[in-house]
């Protein structure tokens, strides 16, 4: 512990003393020239209705989004309400807000409800009003995708089979077709009747269409058809790839982007074919030509010349990846944070993921309703699985990338009204390509003076080196800045934002930190600002003041020329370092704690008896009104720090929950649940037959086809024999298996099914209650061969038998979900 009171520092960024010190180090500086944003513009959108009835107005500049005219950087997720089960609709909506996120996006799956022309489908998970009332109940906004084609991976992209029947040219001005697109649109406008922006309610949004790339005239068409039934939005978007075959008049829709780390699309049977390792580099190119490139191609990205025109906003950032049958992928948390991260740092201002939240194809009446070649699509996908390996699960598990995208959103919600307003500076060296892997990347936004450093040393499967003496200049547009105070060594596969010059609020500033910001509280005279670790590099934090007192229960305190620098610093959750200007006790001062990497994915921001508070806890946690409910597979991780506390008495507003303190937090542990031990077994009702022959399927593309129903009468099957479940744990049925495909069954009705990757098959065993207790339970696996036509990461390669095939259930697990209460009475 140190205490330093130290006056009368004069702010002196860039002084020959400094420049002679570095150049003594022998660090090559890294370097960068930061100029100050270009003012926006906010004329010439021409979009809908932005005013709601209490007055509040979402616009739009050629920077961001704007709430009530500020700078607004809103996080969105995908989750498909026809893919999830409507009574667990509203908990999953929670957990996505406790994730960070502020819109829900949502595609409108025209064959999920006119299946049979004429008979339209909007009960139960079908329920678009009843979803997006939820939404507003828990307080998210909304944005629906109505399409009409959307893809998303589902048969025709949704066009109705009776719809391919007409013989009429779809996605076009064909008048019939527009006929039918009114129809449907007009549909949609009756299920948002009262809840759009204008209305009062959380649609901000439509897009219209997905991935066009034909003439502009029919998404204008498209446009006008939605304003004329009644779905009047702030916002109308499209996807901002392709290239159209005609220019758009400009601010009539938005282009949204997206980048994914890798696909299930592409033709090539290898890892990270053509220009995936553009999604990892620092670029000013917004489009990306690698989503769905097996039909748009795979040309050079291009963007459109009045681009810069528009706010960066993106609706499809991989959250995670589907398995085609011929493309097996494993997502790591890594893929998502890097490419966020690179996103904002080229000068994105709203994140949107695709998906967020997976889920599970319904019901079809007619015909399955997945994607697949023998139906002419350019992709085999699993007839029920619509996991996509993302943040939220199929049955709601709590992923690793949840917590790490949480991260970034509870920056973003703190810091990025000021992120939105500052330019995009890309360093004077860059790498040179693809395979200049010595290069660091990083880029600079910055409003000319104050601004965060964008670092990204982390590549999907590639091992990107440790980059050594590295120590950044910054030319600024009045002075110059150079950071960290020694040159350090950037760790393989690190991913950090760093500020510089930053107002840390009640007059501190902070001139620079190694250190990345996650959030800030304020509790009275006291502001409190989180801080992550950098994993790998020391943290150091510079204070930039005069007449300035420094407390730190993290480090040293050591003045030099112009600052007040706090080093050798150890992360801890209880421990911070305090700034102020006078000693008084009441004065004003800023708190700043550093987290462990560990400690600051367990960082949580919300509200919660009336104020915003912080929590750290392992479990997953929602806030719901005054009840905290803490969740998790572990039922010692039961428990949550909070600050500040609660201002009643612990002993008044809780049953049974013991209460403690460490440091700034106060902790609360309700007893944990009873174990749950049992564990299910299986036994062998068939043996594997000879692995089949794969076919190509149908198309100018063909790739290896899925099998069919026949082909699993040679598949190993096993009985899942499961103990006296606990459904109220709402438990997860694990199997452990390698092979080609799985599927699972119920009483014989398929309810899951998987292309292995490598990872583990769940099974959600409440929402197949209670026939799930009493029922069949079957697993069928055909055999994988060795010479399969298919990419499988070398990672997920299983082990071969003599015959060089693969087809095993290892093993089968239970794992409840431990859930708790701690209520505010």
């Amino acid at each position: 512990m140190a205490m330093g009171i130290l006056s009368g520092l004069v702010l002196c960024l860039n002084t020959p003393a400094a420049e002679a010190s570095a150049a003594k180090l022998g660090s090559a500086l890294l370097t960068a020239t930061v100029a100050p944003p270009i003012p926006p513009e906010s004329s010439h959108f021409k979009l809908g209705s932005n005013s709601n009835p209490l007055g509040h107005k979402i616009s739009v500049n050629s920077q961001c989004l704007l709430l009530n005219g500020q700078p607004w950087t809103p996080v969105m997720g995908e989750f498909h309400f026809s893919r999830y089960p409507h009574n667990e609709w509203r908990e999953e909506l929670l957990k996505m807000k406790a994730g960070g996120v502020d819109v829900v996006a949502t595609y409108f799956f025209w064959i999920h409800h006119e299946e049979i022309e004429g008979e339209w489908n909007w009960s139960g998970d079908r329920d678009l009003r009843k979803f997006i009332q939820l939404c507003s109940e828990v307080g998210l906004k909304a944005i629906v995708r109505c399409g009409p084609w959307c893809h998303g991976e589902v048969r025709n992209g949704g066009h109705p089979d009776w719809l391919l029947k007409k013989g009429w040219k779809l996605r076009s001005n064909d008048s019939n077709y527009l006929a039918k697109a009114t129809l449907l649109y007009g549909q949609i406008a009756q299920q948002l009747s009262g809840l759009l922006w204008k209305d009062g309610g959380p649609v901000i949004g439509i897009q219209l269409e997905n991935e066009f790339r034909g003439p502009a005239d029919h998404l204008l068409k498209l446009k006008e058809i939605a304003r004329r039934v009644g779905l009047d939005v702030p916002l109308y978007t499209r996807t901002g790839w392709p290239q159209l075959s005609s220019p758009m008049p400009f601010g009539e829709i938005l282009p949204l982007y997206g980048v994914y780390a890798e696909g299930f699309w592409d033709r090539e049977l290898k890892s990270m074919p053509g220009n995936y390792w553009a999604g990892f580099h620092f670029s000013m190119l917004r489009t990306d030509a690698n989503i769905a490139n097996e039909v748009l191609g795979r040309g050079n990205a291009k963007d459109a010349a009045d681009v810069a025109k528009y706010p960066y906003l993106t609706c499809e950032i991989g959250g995670g990846m589907m398995s085609s049958y011929h493309r097996r992928m494993q997502v790591f948390p890594a893929d998502i944070e890097a490419t966020t991260l690179v996103k904002l740092g080229s000068g994105s201002t709203s994140p949107g993921y695709y998906m967020y939240h997976g889920g599970v194809n319904p019901e079809g009446k007619l015909s399955t309703l997945n994607e697949s070649q023998a139906t002419g699509e350019w992709n085999d996908l699993p007839v029920k699985n619509y996991d996509f390996q993302t943040a939220l699960g199929q049955y709601g598990q709590v992923r690793p990338q949840y917590h790490v995208m949480r991260r970034q959103h509870l920056f973003l919600h703190e810091w990025g009204s000021q992120l939105a307003g500052m330019s995009v500076n890309l360093p004077d060296q860059r790498p040179a390509g693809k395979n200049d892997l010595d290069t660091l990347r990083w880029a600079v936004r910055s409003d000319g003076r104050s601004g965060f450093l964008f670092v990204n040393n982390y590549q999907r499967l590639q091992a990107l080196p440790p980059k050594s003496d590295v120590q950044f200049k910054l030319n600024l547009t009045n002075d110059a800045l150079t950071l960290p105070n020694k040159p350090i060594t950037v760790p393989e596969g690190s991913r950090f934002i760093w500020p510089f010059n930053m107002d840390l609020g009640n007059g501190v500033k902070l001139a620079w930190a190694t250190a990345q910001p996650i959030c800030a509280i304020e509790d009275g005279n006291v502001r409190t600002v989180f801080f992550a670790e950098t994993k790998g590099i020391p943290a150091e934090f510079a204070f930039a003041h005069t007449n300035l007192v420094v407390f730190s229960m993290l480090g040293k305190i050591s003045p030099k020329i112009g600052l007040t620098l706090v080093h050798d610093v150890i992360p801890q959750k209880g421990s911070f370092t305090k700034v102020q200007f006078s000693l008084a006790t009441n004065a004003p001062a800023v708190m700043v704690v550093l987290l462990t990497e560990a400690e600051s994915l367990a960082l949580w921001k919300g509200e919660w008896q009336g104020r915003e508070r912080a929590f750290l806890t392992e479990a997953g946690l929602v806030t719901d009104c005054n009840t905290l409910r803490l969740t998790s597979t572990d039922r010692t991780k039961l428990n949550v720090s909070v600050f500040p506390p609660p201002q009643k008495a612990p002993d008044e507003s809780f049953n049974h929950v013991a209460v403690a303190r460490k440091g700034i937090f106060t902790v609360y542990t309700p007893p944990p649940p009873k174990p749950y031990e049992q564990q299910p077994t299986f036994g062998i009702l068939r043996l594997a037959g000879p692995a089949r022959e794969i076919p190509l399927g149908k198309g100018t593309k063909p790739v290896a086809a899925q099998p069919t129903d026949t082909d699993f009468s040679e598949a190993a099957v096993m009985r899942i024999n499961l103990p006296t479940v606990d459904l109220a744990t709402d438990p997860i049925l694990r199997l452990h298996y390698v092979g080609d495909v799985a599927r699972v069954t119920l009483n014989g009705k398929l309810i899951n099914d998987d292309f292995y990757n490598g990872e583990t098959l769940d099974i959600g065993l409440r929402r197949y209650a209670p026939e799930i207790m009493k029922g069949e339970l079957q697993v069928a696996i055909l055999p994988l061969r060795h010479d399969a036509p298919i990419h499988l990461p070398e990672q997920s390669r299983p082990t071969f038998n003599q015959h060089d095939v693969a087809c095993e259930l290892k093993s089968v697990e239970l794992i409840p979900r431990y859930q708790v209460e701690i209520n505010a009475k």
